[in-house]
């Protein structure tokens, strides 16, 4: 199979065009160490025909010296680029790949197996909508396929292909097979991902990667009925995953050129924007009509998610960035206080109680994770208590920020309910977060502040520094 068209030497605009036009779609692959997925991503460019001569013949000449696969081209070279990922044989760093079909267009990121990675790996997946999950077919299930599964549905990744790898090492056994499809199937009730296919397949022969194999007739007859993964890849149905009912519009940019023009740019979220159409400010609540959706092409008579756009509206009310353009009926809570699952992608341990910046959407502010409810294990995902989070570590917290923002449920819409946390004095991106629904009552903002001690407090600071005040004095400067 190849991405080729006829369309190239006949009618190179119109291939363009239809080119252009082509569905995207963005998986990743993870699973434990050694399993196979750079591999797999070497696989895939090669028999699709998108490696070019250069390319090839420079692997070809890597693999005498540091590939894995004796006399053979060792694909895997393809991704794992970095000088370490090579003298070690493993992927460390999240590396991108795109190529593309008749049908389809791709981008491939492959994620890191190793445990110290896995915030590599949650990076990678944070814009991926399936992932493709490797089992060695000797060993099963292991620890980092639970862990990879988990982020991948904490995430919210909605299609997980479960490809069992090496199946020519366990002679393309369908009741190996069926073992392994067996023990993931027990795990996977946890999980909430609605679309979890299985794919039996070898990565390095290519069997059943983009060309069928005659290894595994079991695999396309009976009640499996499968498809190799180039065609379940161009196959599977990814536009109905996209939320477009709820009006989600965060603000990046004023755009004010002359004294005629003022219009709100930023990229949709979630939702379908049109002309006409009655919306709402937040956190202001002042509502409007939107006259003009922009782009540098024209005006659109309709936008959908992932869309830059410039809106217009017919009234002149007090929009600036951060805030967020939603339907005029919509109900959304305001809060600054809600309850978030985080991976922790530092270090340095996360403490409650300390200061950090936080990135949502286009808003920037600063708060605090108040509390940790529970650390999940995602080896068996139990759940335990916790007083701080390590590196790699994910738990269910309670986050408090200095304002209130429309909380905005990570699963309904996740432009909007996600953040990033950033260390105030090193600017270093520490963790990440997908929010779970706005802690206190909807419309209100919590207040945590301990006002009794810090008048404890303020009361000792003054007399330490202004002896000579007395405690009428003292009452006054804090009831001012």
């Amino acid at each position: 199979m190849s991405h080729q068209s006829n369309l190239i030497a006949d009618n190179i605009e119109e291939y363009l065009h239809e080119h252009e036009n082509k569905d995207l779609l963005r998986f990743i692959t993870c699973g434990s160490v050694d399993d196979g997925k750079s591999t797999l991503i070497g696989r895939m460019l090669h028999d699709s025909k998108m490696i070019f001569e250069d390319q090839l013949a420079a692997i070809t000449q890597a693999s005498k010296t540091s590939g894995t696969t004796g006399d053979t081209v060792d694909l895997a070279l393809l991704v794992d680029g970095l000088q370490s990922e090579r003298e070690q044989g493993i992927t460390i760093d999240v590396a991108y790949r795109f190529f593309s079909t008749d049908k389809r267009k791709f981008i491939i990121a492959d994620t890191p197996g190793h445990e110290q990675y896995t915030r590599n790996m949650a990076t990678g997946a944070s814009t991926a909508s399936l992932a493709i999950i490797l089992i060695d077919a000797r060993y099963g299930v292991q620890t980092q396929t639970r862990r990879h599964s988990f982020i991948a549905d904490l995430l919210g990744i909605q299609h997980l292909v479960i490809a069992v790898n090496k199946m020519d090492l366990v002679d393309f056994s369908e009741q190996r097979f069926n073992e392994i499809v067996d023990e993931y199937r027990a795990f996977a009730d946890n999980l909430q991902a609605p679309d979890i296919r299985f794919l039996p397949m070898s990565a390095l022969n290519g069997d059943n990667v983009v060309n069928r194999s005659e290894q595994t007739p079991w695999y396309f007859a009976g009640g499996y009925q499968g498809q190799t993964l180039i065609e379940l890849l161009e196959s599977v149905e990814i536009t109905r995953d996209q939320n477009l009912s709820d009006l989600r519009l965060p603000v990046q940019y004023v755009n004010r050129p002359n004294l005629d023009f003022r219009g709100y740019c930023g990229t949709l979220s979630a939702g379908v924007l049109r002309p006409g159409q009655a919306v709402k400010a937040l956190p202001s609540g002042k509502t409007s009509t939107v006259a003009r959706v922009v782009t540098y092409d024209g005006d659109l008579a309709a936008a959908y998610p992932g869309q830059a756009i410039t809106v217009t509206l017919e009234d002149e009310i007090d929009i600036s960035r951060g805030d967020w353009l939603v339907a005029a009926d919509c109900e959304l809570p305001l809060s600054n206080t809600f309850k978030a699952d985080i991976v922790w992608m530092h270090e340095e341990v996360l403490t409650p109680g300390r200061l950090y910046d936080f990135k949502l959407a286009t808003r920037d502010l600063s708060g605090q994770v108040s509390a940790i409810d529970y650390q999940i294990d995602v080896n068996t995902l139990e759940k335990h208590t916790t007083h701080s989070l390590g590196l790699n570590a994910i738990a269910r917290c309670d986050v408090e920020l200095t304002a209130a923002i429309p909380v905005d449920d990570y699963r309904t819409s996740p432009g909007t309910g996600s953040f990033i946390i950033i260390d105030r004095l090193t600017n270093v991106t520490v963790g990440a977060g997908m929010i779970r629904g706005a802690a206190s009552a909807p419309g209100t903002v919590s207040n945590t502040t301990d006002w009794a001690a810090f008048e404890r407090d303020l009361n000792a600071l003054v007399r330490k520094h202004f002896p000579h005040w007395e405690a009428k004095d003292i009452s006054d400067l804090f009831n001012r």
